[in-house]
């Protein structure tokens, strides 16, 4: 069964939260691809609406959007998701994954798109933790 670290980005106040989903909520990313829309339900927004930005697998490689599928590529790449250059021109060979998520992805990123009527923090049970 699949498992992955969900990280999700509030544009508005620029905090990201880390949510671990698992089972059914979990499959809800399996099949989709970097820019599609899932309801925020899976990590527990209800309301809200995500977009699927990225990712990676266990081991670290990038999901890029360009490349098909979920399985490893190794492509030539001159910068952008996967390897920054150091040098002007440089060039690297990079394994990395395609736009799929799978059960190999470990990791997946999204954005919050569309908001809910209640906060984000209430949704997520945040900022109580102050009080512990």
């Amino acid at each position: 069964m699949a498992s992955f670290q969900v990280v999700v980005a509030d544009p508005e106040s620029g905090a990201s939260h880390q949510l671990e989903v698992d089972g059914q909520d979990a499959n809800r990313f399996l099949g989709r691809e970097i820019g599609d829309e899932v309801d925020g339900d899976a990590v527990g927004l209800t309301g809200y609406t995500l977009e699927l930005t990225g990712g990676s697998d266990a081991a670290g490689r990038a999901m890029r959007s360009d490349v098909r599928g979920s399985g490893l590529e190794s492509v030539l790449l001159t910068g952008g998701t996967g390897f920054n250059p150091e040098k002007d021109g440089e060039r690297r060979r990079v394994s990395v994954r395609g736009r799929e998520f799978s059960e190999e992805t470990a990791q997946v990123n999204a954005k919050i798109t569309e908001r809910g009527d209640e906060d984000v923090d209430s949704l997520l049970g945040e900022g109580d933790e102050d009080a512990e």
